[in-house]
């Protein structure tokens, strides 16, 4: 038979119309959005009491509560839209206080069954959520600025160590120098320095009686560092992002130094512009003897003026911290307990053995830039113009020897101890950051947008259905059932791939539907080419999809082409179109050929000639 089908083709259309349809349906069941409550103390438990305590908070300020539920260590308060989720987020944190911490977050309501096979919504995208978008740009010659910094420091420590004389260490635009009195000094510095640091390029020079030695990355290695730091900060920016709570965060590298922030459901931008632009670290330094020449004047952070000479010599950074977390001293100050990993805790040690009675002094270290716009020619030009603020948190004298764990105090308020706690915690930036574009995005905004979406989708598979009624009558209705599947379908995979649905997806999957039925339309005038010509239905049916199956396999290929470049090339809401786009091809192509061709086989295909409804 010419039109007909064999079993294992029958079958695999069902299985795949079944696993369609189980993957497709979580997303008739939305994350509900919530607030996630914890505490910071092991001590201190959530129970009743305290989920009373914040109802009766919402029920005061009129904020809708859908549900809540709590066990011994966090509590889920669910609302009826994202809208009553972020009034409530300040309502819940003032009323139960600083022991608990309120977070945002997305609760599934997919039915268990559905979840126990992997099921789940497809992700909403930050214009369908609404939330935070920034871009920042990471200053990469600054990474390697501070690391010769670094470096500098562990020379003359190890030049002190070799007993070799030096009268001075200086980096300028990237280059190390090392002054000397002696040539035989240099010969010497250069030989330890060149055994403890081969990825340095080393030159020497004599000027006015004195012979310097130079150092300097090559650059291969400059790259190299550049290249560490943007992947760094792309670390700690999502440790950061995490530790604020966020559910479904996005933090991703465009280009060579850029990346991009999306923080759903997040409205406070200053909070989020001061937890990850922070570029702040710490350096741990002992007060400069009273005999000391190479120190550094710093003042205190809490504006008394009060000033202390440091040794210019780190003990460890903020780059040695595994653990931080912030609490109150015997004096109810506040104060942030440090775990150090093991080598910063062995140089801690190590110093502090032999310095026990002297001052030690934490100083806070905080990146940032100034803006100014200047005139180049005819032009108007932002320059930005980083500098550093250092000030000292605390100075206190060392009563025994330090190991992996002790505490800093001397902060002004609770807010800023918890944040330097959630920095350290995440890391240091390896360079600081500039918010080159920041947007905002209201969760009215992203109903009305995805209202407005649906809406759009139902008016354009509506026009599409009936056209293909009115035209293609019986066949019409192979083709509509044919895109109902394909919908499905493509829902289905953008649920099992993770991807994520913005506005532009949505008109990415309109217009699918269009490309769905015009391969539709291709068989179907090809089919009544065939009959016009005096073929019999069933050879017109045969040759219509047979030969029609070409040209919409290349027009396919290239448009699935065209949408790989858009989603490779693109950013945002261009690779948002991609992702439906490119899944809408391949699920048009199996529903347009087989899925359709199946259905007019089982009806005509047992039939012998006779008239079509084409």
């Amino acid at each position: 038979m010419l039109n007909k089908y064999p079993l294992w083709k029958y079958l695999l259309i069902l299985f795949v119309l079944v696993m369609g349809v189980i993957y497709a349906l979580p997303n008739l069941y939305p994350d509900d959005p919530a607030l996630q409550l914890s505490t910071k103390k092991v001590t201190t438990t959530i129970d009743e009491r305290v989920l009373a305590k914040a109802e009766r908070a919402l029920s005061q300020a009129n904020i809708q509560l859908k549900s809540s539920s709590f066990t011994s260590n966090n509590a889920t308060l669910r609302f009826n839209s994202g809208i009553d989720q972020l009034a409530a987020k300040p309502v819940v944190a003032a009323a139960l206080g600083d022991d608990f911490v309120t977070a945002l977050n997305l609760v599934p309501t997919t039915p268990g069954w559905l979840q126990g096979l992997g099921a789940g919504p497809a992700k909403l995208g930050l214009d369908l959520r609404g939330g935070v978008h920034f871009l920042l740009e990471v200053d990469t010659p600054a990474a390697l600025s501070q690391r010769m910094d670094v470096v500098a420091s562990e020379m003359k420590s190890l030049l002190r160590q070799e007993r070799i004389r030096y009268r001075n260490v200086s980096v300028d635009e990237g280059i190390l120098a090392i002054r000397f009195l002696k040539a035989e000094d240099l010969e010497r510095a250069e030989t330890v320095l060149d055994d403890t640091y081969p990825d340095f390029l080393y030159g020497t020079r004599e000027e006015k009686g004195s012979y310097y030695l130079t150092a300097e990355y090559s650059e291969a290695e400059k790259k190299e560092i550049e290249a560490y730091a943007l992947e760094q900060n792309l670390t700690t920016l999502r440790n950061r992002v995490n530790e604020l709570g966020v559910a479904e965060p996005l933090v991703q590298r465009q280009g060579s130094n850029r990346i991009v922030v999306e923080l759903p459901g997040i409205q406070d931008t200053a909070q989020a512009k001061r937890i990850i632009g922070a570029t702040a670290n710490l350096e741990f330094r002992l007060e400069a003897l009273i005999d000391e020449n190479d120190v550094e004047v710093l003042s205190f952070r809490n504006g008394t003026g009060r000033t202390a000479r440091l040794e210019r010599d780190l003990i460890i950074t903020g780059n040695n911290v595994s653990d931080a977390n912030s609490s109150f001293d015997e004096n109810g100050m506040p104060q942030v307990n440090i775990s150090l990993d093991s080598q910063g805790g062995n140089q801690m040690t190590k110093v502090t053995r032999t310095s026990v009675g002297r001052s030690m002094a934490v100083v806070f270290i905080e990146h940032k830039s100034r803006t100014r716009f200047v005139e180049k020619n005819g032009k108007v030009e932002e320059v930005r113009q980083p500098y550093s603020e250092r000030g000292i948190i605390s100075l206190a004298t060392i009563q025994t020897t330090l190991g992996n764990a002790f505490r800093i105090t001397g902060l002004d308020s609770p807010r800023e101890s918890s944040e330097l706690a959630l920095l350290l915690r995440a890391g240091a930036l390896a360079a600081p950051i500039y918010f080159v574009e920041e947007r905002t995005i209201g969760p009215s905004l992203g109903e009305e947008n995805i209202r407005l979406g649906v809406v759009s989708a139902q008016i354009g598979l509506f026009v599409v259905m009936l056209f293909m009624l009115v035209y293609y009558r019986v066949f019409g209705i192979f083709a509509n059932l044919s895109l109902i599947v394909n919908i499905v379908l493509l829902m289905a995979f953008m649920s099992l791939l993770g991807a994520t649905l913005t506005l532009p997806g949505i008109a990415g999957i309109v217009l699918t539907m269009g490309m769905a039925v015009d391969a539709n339309v291709l068989i179907f005038s090809r089919i009544k080419e065939e009959l016009a010509a005096g073929l019999p239905s069933q050879q017109a049916i045969h040759s219509g999809f047979n030969r029609a199956f070409t040209t919409i396999l290349d027009a396919n290929i290239t448009t699935l082409l065209v949408a790989i470049i858009l989603f490779a090339v693109g950013t945002g809401s261009v690779k948002g179109f991609a992702v439906t786009l490119s899944i809408g091809i391949i699920t048009s192509m199996f529903t347009a050929i087989l899925v359709t061709r199946a259905q007019v086989n089982l009806v005509y295909g047992s039939k012998k000639n006779g008239r079509l409804f084409i």
